[in-house]
């Protein structure tokens, strides 16, 4: 969220736009694409840029109205939670700034008693337009901000003027300690609890691949970092152990077939993952030892049944892999589990979801038959304690009531938790299953 310090003397009130922290696990962001540039109007709500967290991709509001003075982190770059990446001029509490240029500090041009440069730079009664920030940094600096050209907009004198005339470096200025910096007259004071962490770009290490003319490289992102470690830890903390089951998928995609011609006129097209979420739900429902997670030296069961359903993101947006979650998905209807499916996907694959969107899943499910996959098996994600790898319908040779014909089957595979989920207790959840599926108007009631 941003934060607002204001500082004493000065209007504007400035408002200093940081790095949310938008998860539990988040310590670094990365600022994927600006939608502001300076001196943009934005309204509190507006969305001024897209986040990368360790969990996803998603979107930074403003939550106070004002002009953007300055944007301080540069689009790719990877920083810690509470730095800086914008500053805001907000409406002063009186509205006092509300005549003038909001972007700028005005200051009247006092008359010398010698020539200066100023006098050679502007007409005498002409007003010097200085931004908060620059005005901070010449106070801070011993910098008269009145000798210096503006590089802004309508000349207006921006941060960059006031450290190139103290010939002091944004790396040198993070670097050099206050006991180090002039002895000039003092900042103004700013209500702030410890000054903001600065940018620092990712550092990249090199690497005895990729050496060949046609390799290239490419840095890892937040979230593909954050998938890696997690995969691992799953791996090498869960035991896990998988177990397959065929399903029979004629009654449900006959169900489907005849659902979608009902409910055409209503803008309705069920998917037979919709249909497959459903049965899962109902079946969780039903053995509720399988609703649970490992909590170190307890177990704890839930009591509502929580679908997280894997998303792949585009590689225009990085790749990676997002899981929205449909809460109390038992106790909601195909319709209604269709229409959250789709809107949380094209969210996931466009905006980004937020943390309340992909929070407290206690089952997922991971369905790649779209790709025409027909088995395969999925990592779990802590922490649950199981994961429904799901394969295509495939239409193929069967054998149906001691008679060989053509039917559709679908393979699926339940990766579990050997500390949870007992082998017996694995085989009756996917033996519910295979019933709903099989006979699916129980998943209609």
């Amino acid at each position: 969220m941003s934060t607002c310090f204001r500082v004493k003397g000065e209007t504007p009130m400035t408002i200093d736009i940081t790095m949310p922290r938008l998860s539990d696990t988040m310590e670094k962001g990365t600022v994927v694409k600006w939608h502001i540039a300076v001196g943009d109007e934005v309204s509190a709500g507006d969305v001024i840029a897209d986040i990368e967290t360790d969990k996803a991709m998603m979107e930074m509001q403003s939550f106070d109205d004002g002009v953007i003075l300055s944007i301080d982190v540069d689009e790719g770059l990877s920083v810690d939670v509470g730095t800086v990446l914008a500053i805001l001029a907000g409406e002063d509490d009186d509205n006092s700034v509300a005549a003038v240029d909001p972007v700028a500090v005005v200051q009247p041009s006092p008359t010398p008693s010698e020539p200066t440069l100023r006098e050679e730079t502007r007409a005498a009664g002409d007003q010097q337009r200085v931004t908060p920030v620059a005005r901070r940094l010449a106070d801070q600096y011993g910098v008269d901000v009145a000798s210096l050209r503006g590089s802004g907009p309508s000349g207006r004198v921006i941060k960059r003027d006031v450290l190139d005339a103290a010939k002091i470096t944004d790396e040198v200025r993070a670097a050099v300690p206050p006991s180090a910096k002039p002895a000039e007259p003092p900042a103004p004071i700013i209500e702030q609890p410890s000054l903001p962490v600065p940018a620092t770009k990712v550092e990249v290490t090199p690497s005895p691949l990729a050496r060949l003319e046609n390799d290239r490289r490419e840095p890892v992102s937040s979230m593909r970092q954050t998938i890696a470690r997690r995969l691992v830890e799953s791996k090498q903390d869960i035991p896990h152990y998988q177990v397959s089951m065929v399903f029979a998928m004629d009654a449900m995609m006959n169900l489907r077939k005849q659902l979608n011609a009902e409910l055409a006129d209503q803008g309705v097209k069920l998917s037979v993952n919709d249909l497959i979420v459903r049965a899962c739900a109902v079946a969780m429902h039903r053995n509720p030892l399988m609703n649970a997670s490992w909590d170190r030296d307890a177990i704890v069961y839930h009591g509502d049944v929580n679908i997280g359903i894997a998303v792949a993101l585009p590689e225009e947006r990085g790749g990676g892999l997002v899981v929205p979650v449909i809460h109390s998905a038992n106790t909601k209807s195909l319709r209604v589990i269709s229409s959250e499916t789709r809107m949380l996907s094209e969210k996931a694959r466009t905006r980004g979801l937020s943390m309340d969107e992909m929070d407290g899943a206690t089952f997922t499910i991971s369905n790649l038959g779209m790709f025409g996959v027909d088995a395969f098996t999925a990592i779990i994600n802590p922490p649950n304690s199981a994961i429904l790898a799901v394969g295509a319908s495939i239409q193929k040779p069967v054998v149906r009531d001691g008679e060989l014909g053509i039917g559709w089957e679908m393979n699926a595979t339940l990766s579990n938790d050997h500390r949870v989920v007992d082998g017996a207790t694995a085989a009756r959840y996917l033996a519910t299953l295979k019933e709903l599926i099989e006979h699916p108007a129980a998943i209609l009631v």
